[in-house]
């Protein structure tokens, strides 16, 4: 039983990432707007500033007065991908990494998990967030705590490998039709939004010496 959902989770993850790359050739089919401008900066610095520096707390006023959502994203997002490589792990060897490695994971899905479930009582509880909630904002957190649970008891080897392993096919056949996928397009989004405005001089922020300034 187990072996073969194993398998299943791998096909799913297979079918879900080529469902994911099919979505962005699909993009490329609305053609490219001719850029007529210059360049005036560099696209790989404004890539760089997008991954690096664009993604602190000060650079966004949304993040800066809401630094305790911003840290709980954060935190959600690298449990998120713990699991996942833990899950990895599992499907595709079995493979237990070194104890410190594990510790690293460990601490990553619980406080995933920790900031997850806080992020869904915060969206039940504050009526603005609660009024512009679908039920897919919803599933997709429901599905994703369970998931990092799930992952975070089998680290400690209960036995919860099935109940793991068939949830985890559903989050990730879930994952091309609802929100989670933005886990995947948000890299190929930063490297647009970074080489765009990298290429106009925006990003990194110029610095006006003073003789600019007079």
């Amino acid at each position: 039983m187990e072996s073969i959902l194993k398998i299943l989770a791998a096909v799913s993850a297979g079918l879900t990432l080529s469902v994911l790359i099919g979505q962005i050739v699909r993009t490329l089919g609305f053609g490219r707007l001719p850029l007529h401008s210059p360049p005036h900066g560099s696209g790989s610095r404004g890539i760089l500033y997008a991954f690096g520096q664009g993604m602190m707390p000060w650079e966004k006023e949304s993040a800066r007065k809401h630094l305790i959502t911003y840290t709980a994203g954060f935190g959600y997002h690298f449990g998120i991908f713990s699991g996942l490589l833990y899950l990895a792990l599992v499907v595709v060897s079995g493979f237990a990494p070194p104890y410190a490695a594990m510790f690293v994971i460990r601490v990553l899905m619980a406080a995933g998990l920790v900031f997850g479930i806080g992020l869904l009582i915060k969206r039940l509880g504050v009526s603005a967030m609660r009024s512009i909630s679908c039920p897919d904002d919803y599933t997709a957190n429901i599905l994703v705590d369970l998931f990092l649970m799930l992952a975070l008891l089998d680290s400690f080897g209960l036995p919860v490998r099935v109940p793991l392993l068939i949830e985890s096919i559903f989050m990730i056949l879930y994952i091309p039709v609802g929100k989670i996928r933005h886990c995947f397009f948000f890299f190929y989004s930063r490297i647009l939004f970074g080489f765009f405005y990298g290429r106009r001089g925006v990003f990194p922020h110029p610095r006006t010496s003073e003789r600019d300034v007079k």
